[in-house]
């Protein structure tokens, strides 16, 4: 699995062997703090809309920053570990920043992910600027309803209270 695993410079070779190739290299990014069946179905409909699919992870400051003090409950290069045994993910990579912007820039995607809590106006303007420049595809998945990884840690909670 670790294999799986790459830095922002090697995925970015990756994406150009894949699309010299004429695949298309599908990206995607979330914490994944706790992998639920909603994130597993969400990347399982990403893989199928390209080639090859990478999974960009947030950094555990960046998690910190986005969720709030006490997350992530799982570390980054453990998050990465987990992401990566899935059978639809081909790559992974950590990014420090809560934003994909420079991620993006580097790597420059066939297709880039999100999923349906975000919608095209809501994608972070930096992020479908970079997007745009790159002549990617934006796409957003359906939201998986019934999952969420902070619901499930306030479940837990108050079954240990």
């Amino acid at each position: 699995m670790r294999t799986k695993i790459v830095s922002a410079d090697q995925l970015a070779a990756i994406q150009e062997k894949v699309r010299s190739a004429g695949r298309k290299l599908v990206l995607t990014n979330g914490c994944f703090d706790l992998l639920h069946l909603g994130h597993v179905r969400y990347l399982q409909a990403a893989r199928a809309l390209g080639d090859a699919l990478a999974v960009a992870i947030n950094g555990d400051e960046s998690v910190r920053a986005l969720k709030g003090e006490g997350r992530p409950l799982n570390g980054e290069a453990e998050r990465a570990e987990v992401v990566a045994s899935l059978e639809c993910v081909d790559h992974v990579v950590i990014f420090p920043e809560t934003r994909a912007t420079r991620l993006l820039k580097t790597v420059r995607p066939s297709i880039y992910v999100k999923g349906g809590d975000y919608t095209a106006e809501t994608l972070d303007g930096e992020e479908r600027a970079a997007l745009e420049k790159t002549g990617a595809e934006i796409r957003i998945l359906p939201f998986e309803a019934g999952y969420s990884t902070s619901s499930l840690i306030e479940r837990i909670k108050k079954l240990s209270a």
